[in-house]
C-alpha cells in the first residue's frame, strides 16, 4: 500500500471521530475558555474543523508565510456552520490526497514567520504533522467537553462515559 492509501485511510479513520467529537459542542458555550490563555471553545472546535483542510494547502504550496498569508479563522455561529465547515475541509483535504502523486510528498515544505523559517519539512511529514495536529487539538476539545460535564465519545475504544452506560 502507498502513503497516500494510508493518509486516505487515517484521515477517514481521524475524521469519523472528529465528527462526533464536534457534533457535542454547545453553542451556548462558544465563549467559554477554561483559562485567559486558552482558546475560546467556539475557537478550538472551528480549529479542529478546519485542520483537514491543511492537507490542501500544503499540497497546494510549498511555502506557508504568515507575514504575507495573514492567519483569519472561519467564524462560525451555530452547530451547522461549524459542521458544514468541518465537511467542507473534510471534502478538500479528501480530494487532495485523491489527486496527489506519491512523488509529491517527497517536495519541500516550510512554514515562515518573521522572515524565519520556523518548520520545515517534505510534504508528507507536513501531511503527518496536519493528522497529529487533528488529534492533539481534538483531545483539548475532549478536556474542554470534560470540564463541562459533557459525556465524550471514545476515540480509539469507548472513553469512560462509554463504559459507565454499557455497565447500567
Amino acid at each position: 500500500m502507498n502513503m497516500i492509501n494510508i493518509f486516505l485511510q487515517e484521515l477517514e479513520q481521524e475524521a469519523h471521530t472528529t465528527k462526533k467529537m464536534l457534533e457535542l459542542v454547545p453553542v451556548d458555550k462558544f465563549d467559554w475558555q477554561p483559562h485567559p490563555k486558552s482558546m475560546t471553545l467556539q475557537r478550538l472546535a472551528t480549529h479542529v474543523a478546519e485542520l483537514p483542510g491543511w492537507i490542501g494547502m500544503t499540497f497546494q504550496t510549498s511555502e506557508l508565510d504568515f507575514d504575507n498569508n495573514p492567519y483569519e479563522p472561519e467564524v462560525v455561529s451555530s452547530k451547522a456552520e461549524l459542521m458544514a465547515y468541518f465537511q467542507r475541509r473534510l471534502e478538500e483535504g479528501r480530494q487532495q490526497l485523491r489527486q496527489a502523486t506519491e512523488a509529491q510528498l517527497a517536495d519541500s515544505w516550510q512554514m515562515i514567520e518573521g522572515g524565519q523559517v520556523q518548520y520545515q519539512a517534505t510534504k508528507g511529514e507536513v501531511i503527518r504533522m496536519a493528522f497529529s495536529q487533528i488529534i492533539h487539538h481534538r483531545a483539548q476539545l475532549g478536556v474542554y467537553l470534560r470540564l463541562l460535564n459533557i459525556p465524550i465519545p471514545g476515540s480509539y475504544g469507548p472513553s469512560a462515559d462509554e463504559l459507565i452506560s454499557m455497565a447500567k
